[in-house]
């Protein structure tokens, strides 16, 4: 046995780990380690070693975070939006029968393909009470919520996309809750349907 002593973390109530990951993204711990891990990430040439990008994994740590401390807010509203980047859809040609509205600016999912993460998306938001919007980039997000009016949000994207619409979500007072993609490059692209409806 490693330790010298034995202890079970699983009658620690989550909010004590909540309160411990938003003080040290309040005092910006969080850079601090994520800064180290790339340096280390480098040092040791880990990427190369292994041919994952491990500074996406860092993005997706600090999104894990702002997911625990944003939590209890966003449980608490109640007109909430579903943020999809289009790159997810099964086709991205004529094959894909999703209209788009510039007016909006969003597509609108036509439940062409069963097996499409759009279409599977869209029915299990609805069924929630969630409006769903597909937009082809996050400069979209600003106009939808600025007409909308939406207390909380859920976005699927890639980190990238994620770390520059959270400072906005802060700024409007809305709650964010993020899926980030498992698989980026802006098509062919997809996520994890048991953490969105775990997450919605």
């Amino acid at each position: 046995m490693p330790y010298k002593f034995t202890f079970d973390l699983s009658k620690v109530p989550l909010f004590f780990f909540t309160e411990i990951a938003t003080v040290s993204y309040q005092k910006g711990m969080h850079k601090t380690l994520i800064k180290t891990l790339q340096e280390i990430i480098l040092k040791f040439r880990i990427q190369e070693a292994t041919g994952l990008n491990l500074s996406d994994s860092l993005d997706l740590i600090d999104l894990q975070s702002v997911n625990m401390i944003e939590r209890g807010k966003f449980l608490q509203t109640k007109k909430r939006a579903l943020f999809l980047s289009h790159c997810i859809r099964k086709y991205l040609d004529g094959r894909c029968k999703a209209v788009f509205d510039p007016s909006i600016p969003s597509y609108s999912c036509a439940h062409c393909s069963e097996d499409c993460l759009v279409n599977k998306s869209d029915c299990l938001a609805r069924k929630k009470g969630y409006d769903v919007y597909v937009v082809p980039g996050g400069s979209c997000v600003p106009k939808i919520l600025k007409n909308r009016r939406y207390e909380g949000v859920v976005g699927i994207a890639c980190g990238e996309e994620m770390k520059v619409l959270g400072p906005l979500l802060d700024s409007m007072d809305v709650a964010g809750q993020a899926v980030p993609l498992l698989k980026n490059g802006c098509s062919n692209t997809f996520f994890n349907m048991e953490t969105l409806a775990r997450v919605l």
